[in-house]
């Protein structure tokens, strides 16, 4: 049955489904629902996926696991993932890593009405 639905997948660009649905003797409702079946097994297993990454591994961080961390922490978990998988989620339902480098600010604020200091240099090189 699947070489069915397999051809009018492939004939659809050329005759309407509901057409050749009729001659080969498929309802149109089990080509639709077939095909809507097809697709979603591999997004259910993103959404598992994701849902693995959200709630396991990025919120324990406290959002600071990017990529490479939780690519590593699936593949200690026993999940054979690859890495390009884990961004593609990560960057298609905006899960990000935090940084603490990025936005680093220092207390101390240079006085900017304070005379530079002297070149200590220059007065080894003349003596």
């Amino acid at each position: 049955m699947s070489e069915i639905y397999r051809f009018i997948r492939t004939e659809k660009a050329h005759f309407t489904v509901l057409l050749l649905c009729a001659v080969l003797g498929v309802a149109r409702s089990s080509y639709y629902a077939r095909e809507a079946g097809a697709r979603s097994v591999r997004e259910r297993e993103d959404l598992a996926l994701v849902h693995e990454i959200t709630v396991i591994i990025h919120v324990a961080s406290k959002s600071t696991y990017g990529v490479p961390r939780i690519h590593a922490q699936l593949r200690r978990q026993g999940r054979l993932v690859n890495r390009k998988r884990v961004e593609r989620l990560m960057r298609e339902h905006g899960i990000a890593g935090h940084s603490r480098r990025a936005g680093h600010s220092t207390l101390t604020r240079a006085d900017r009405r304070a005379a530079p200091a002297p070149n200590q240099l220059t007065a080894l090189v003349k003596s």
